[in-house]
């Protein structure tokens, strides 16, 4: 969706100096962790100062600036189905689904349970049908499956059944190559993947200031194969980040540039999402929470500072850490998603179905969420002023106690104007009692099951699947070969 210029911004430009400044300060003097020699290679090829005796990268301003130079400022991801494409880069808004959660609640019994594979083919079926969520990342773990087979199917499992882009974290270099390799089988090549990527890949940044060798592998690999990828960091106030909000996006933004300055030193030009899931932690407990409103706040500001960069953004938003389908279960989600999407963020995950610390799923959440985005849209499209909307002309023509009701103006202009909702109740009391007196779960749990009792759309044809099967026997491609047990 397009909006224009941000409507929220937490930072002046004075302030976004300072944060930058204070980073560039921190990757020259304070330095990297670096983990294995590779990466000690990739560092000293971008033109860093090793401190071998104690491990460290020294990362000089010269050498942030010509590694931002090489990186995109747009990067399309596209969908199966072309309509579905979407472009993060300055004046769009996005929001997608986000995990990788390992349970999911059944909203009936209030109970939690291991997240399987169907489960997240379900969500995928589930997720096509929501207008307001752009992207499918891949939000939960199949706890039912061999580690070994758990990265192709998982893309394989979106990729059969959205047309939206697909989007994932990898957990091995085995799985990274069988992805990629999939990926070209169901584009046609490799160059059609490069033209038209249907896939994309995230590999996050350690905080503080310390790369993880095995995502720091991963970077590397995909880097290498021209994937677009998203290098995330998740500083948590206090914990590992500096406890003001300040001082952990000064480490955030560090974090997620060395990110981008081993994927353009890999391999210059690619496709490189700068990222945030920087929070605050419960001040009592110092555990990692995703419903604050600092996290919102911390996570507008990441989209200044990508903006200042001219990189394409992955923020986080929308989750909460409630248990249930409740008060706190809304408004946490609803706060940060509006919060982050004023400010201009590109592409926003975790925007829908996640509860409890981001550890589990619900279903009729995406539904509800799917409904808070919708008016979150709204809000960030802002008021339009034109001689249409002043409608000078239709206030003459109805004049002093008329009405506006008939007018072909407002015809024409209501659907334009104003969200329409599709799981909000706005019947009569009476109304409403007669049809049951349904709250918004009961009703999230009616659409859940519409759209996943009708016939099962597929987005791969029985050839290409029979042909995938072959290629990579560990798939596992139907509904009836995976249960809830």
């Amino acid at each position: 969706m397009f909006i224009g210029d941000a409507r929220f911004k937490p930072l002046d430009r004075a302030e976004i100096h300072e944060v930058h400044r204070t980073s560039m300060r921190v990757l020259s003097e304070v330095g990297v962790k670096i983990p294995d020699r590779e990466t000690e290679k990739v560092f000293r090829q971008a033109g860093a100062s090793i401190d071998e005796e104690a491990g460290i990268a020294l990362i000089p301003e010269h050498v942030v600036e010509e590694k931002l130079e090489q990186a995109p400022s747009s990067v399309r991801l596209c969908g199966l189905d072309p309509e579905r494409d979407i472009v993060l880069q300055e004046g769009n808004v996005y929001f997608g689904t986000g995990g990788t959660a390992l349970n999911i609640l059944d909203a009936e019994s209030g109970r939690r349970r291991p997240a399987v594979l169907k489960d997240l083919m379900d969500i995928a079926r589930l997720v096509d049908e929501l207008d307001n969520i752009d992207l499918f990342l891949l939000p939960t773990y199949p706890n039912d499956l061999p580690d070994d087979i758990v990265d192709i199917n998982r893309f394989f499992s979106g990729l059969l059944y959205t047309g939206k882009h697909i989007m994932g974290g990898v957990y091995s270099e085995e799985g990274v190559e069988r992805v990629i390799r999939m990926a070209r089988e169901i584009s046609g090549s490799p160059e059609e993947l490069e033209k038209r990527p249907i896939i994309s890949m995230i590999t996050c940044m350690i905080s503080p200031l310390k790369p993880d060798q095995h995502y720091t592998r991963l970077l590397i690999r995909i880097a290498r194969e021209g994937i677009p990828v998203a290098v995330p960091a998740e500083p948590l106030c206090g914990a590992t980040g500096p406890v003001t909000l300040a001082g952990n996006l000064v480490m955030q933004n560090a974090d997620s540039l060395t990110g981008v300055i081993i994927a353009q030193t890999v391999n210059p030009g690619t496709p490189v999402i700068y990222g945030s899931v920087a929070s605050s932690t419960d001040l009592r407990t110092m555990n990692y929470v995703c419903g604050s409103v600092e996290m919102g706040m911390l996570n507008a500001a990441g989209a200044q500072m990508a903006r200042f960069y001219g990189l394409p953004y992955y923020a986080t938003a929308g989750a909460t850490d409630s248990k249930a389908l409740d008060a706190q279960c809304a408004y946490e989600s609803a706060i940060s998603a509006l919060m982050t999407a004023l400010a201009g963020a590109h592409f926003i995950h975790d925007a829908a179905g996640l509860m409890e610390f981001a550890m589990t799923v619900c279903l009729e959440k995406y539904v509800i969420d799917n409904e808070i985005l919708g008016m979150v849209l709204r809000g960030v499209k802002g008021i339009e002023v034109n001689d249409r909307t002043l409608a000078l002309e239709v206030i003459e023509r109805v004049g002093p106690g008329g009405n506006f009701v008939s007018e072909a103006h407002t015809v024409k202009n209501m659907r334009r104007e104003h969200y329409i909702p599709t799981l909000s109740e706005r019947q009569d009391r009476e109304d409403w009692e007669a049809e049951g007196a349904r709250d918004s779960a009961d009703r999230a749990g009616q659409m859940v099951m519409e759209i996943l009792g009708a016939e099962e759309k597929r987005y791969l044809a029985d050839e290409i699947v029979e042909h995938l099967q072959h290629e990579f026997p560990e798939i596992r491609s139907r509904i009836r070969e995976v249960s809830h047990d």
